[in-house]
């Protein structure tokens, strides 16, 4: 099924169409924001889960890949349309200065995804209650453990496949700063590919009074960092994006004692695979070529962890969603850029094999925004994902859950 350039507003229309009762989100997404679980430890937001899902009528599984939940509404004949949103929260302390705080100390759901899960919420209740306006099947999927990209593939893993329809089409989104109620699309790849490693570097231990006596591996480990930089500045074109940071060094628990170990944990962002690969064997160049230098008793250990595949939308899905957006959304419907940041959604539709769109919705404060943008300071007074004072402006809800209506509508839409 294909969406008319005439039914167009009417899908418009039908999404901002007051029938459906939606007020219980603002109580939700307090709920969400209150009581946030970090990744793999979701038990109580599942639970929360289960409770408002069972107000529909649909299939409901839960449990998949740890605390994973998918609905599925069947209603005729046409496309199957899956949309995915994370509910996982960070370790980040709280300090936005919201009227609804977490009330978990150290932990805040910082990136938006009590937002993304109040969206999807929204959406299943307005796809419940007007049967009758649309025809397909509709699958939402509730994923946890985004931050550590380990919950999509985690609920592949353990039979997604084999309890939801397979989808025609996946679709999802998240908040993110910017002047609030935009809705940014785009095709081709819109967030980075990424990964984690840790390097354990091994050296000689000796008492720090004679230095000579060991192969001290701070030493080491600094010599690597200082090279590190120089990978992303002189061997990757300035035409192309590469990311290598160092998050942590560590080494040594004494004053007076050069250990025998350290660990540098990095983090790398791509978004092009042979861009990728081709830093990774420099890094891993780097990291042998200073072993040797300093004669290392044996090789480096490096560990490649929480892997993110890049989120790359496919073309004819945005061709098809973004004149709905338009339509909906008028000047606020705007081209998407890259963000650096990465998401393990898409290993969902690459396991189904099937397109998707990813999109991104704005979500500051206009005062605050306009302010920054007028002095040139966003970067210091706009608050970012991740970060302790990070809050989407009022109205976020309405935008997200009408876009999350489109999107699925324009594919699902009875003409």
């Amino acid at each position: 099924m294909t969406t008319s350039t005439s039914s167009v507003s009417d899908i418009a229309t039908f999404a901002t169409d007051h029938g459906v009762d939606l007020d219980w989100l603002d109580d939700a997404y307090i709920w969400l924001h209150e009581h946030p679980e970090l990744s793999g430890e979701e038990e109580k937001t599942a639970a929360q889960l289960l409770e408002w899902l069972d107000r529909f009528d649909c299939e409901v599984t839960s449990g998949i890949g740890g605390h994973g939940i998918t609905a599925v509404w069947r209603n005729g004949d046409g496309p199957t349309v899956l949309m995915r949103a994370d509910f996982d929260a960070l370790p980040v302390q709280e300090t936005s200065g919201v009227e609804h705080p977490s009330t978990v100390d150290g932990v805040m759901h910082a990136c938006g995804h009590d937002m993304h899960t109040t969206a999807l919420l929204g959406l299943c209740a307005v796809m419940d209650a007007r049967k009758d306006a649309w025809s397909g099947t509709f699958i939402a999927l509730f994923q946890p453990a985004e931050e550590t990209t380990s919950g999509a593939s985690a609920m592949v893993e353990d039979g997604l496949g084999d309890k939801i329809p397979t989808p025609d089409v996946c679709l999802g989104q998240h908040i993110v700063p910017g002047r609030a109620g935009q809705v940014l699309s785009g095709p081709g790849p819109v967030m980075a590919a990424c990964d984690s490693m840790t390097v354990t570097l091994h050296g000689r231990s000796a008492h720090a009074s004679t230095p000579q006596n060991s192969i001290d591996p701070g030493y080491l480990a600094a010599m690597i960092v200082v090279r590190l930089q120089g990978i992303v500045g002189r061997e990757v074109a300035p035409e192309e994006f590469a990311v290598v940071s160092v998050g942590t060094i560590s080494a040594g628990h004494s004053n007076n004692t050069i250990p025998d170990t350290a660990t540098l944990v990095l983090n790398c962002r791509f978004y092009d695979t042979e861009v990728r690969d081709r830093v990774y064997r420099a890094i891993e160049r780097v990291i042998e070529a200073e072993c040797r230098a300093s004669d290392c008793p044996k090789p480096a250990d490096i560990e490649y962890w929480a892997h993110g595949e890049l989120t790359d939308n496919d073309n004819g899905v945005y061709e098809h969603v973004r004149p709905v957006f338009d339509e909906l959304f008028g000047d606020n419907s705007v081209d998407a850029t890259r963000w650096a940041a990465s998401e393990d959604f898409p290993d969902i539709p690459r396991h189904f094999d099937v397109p998707y769109l990813y999109w991104m919705v704005t979500v500051t404060d206009p005062e605050v925004w306009d302010r920054a943008v007028e002095s040139d300071s966003v970067a210091e007074d706009v608050p970012t994902n991740h970060s302790g004072n990070f809050a989407p402006a009022d109205g976020t809800i309405d935008v997200t859950v009408r876009a999350a209506i489109a999107g699925v509508l324009s594919y699902l839409w009875k003409d």
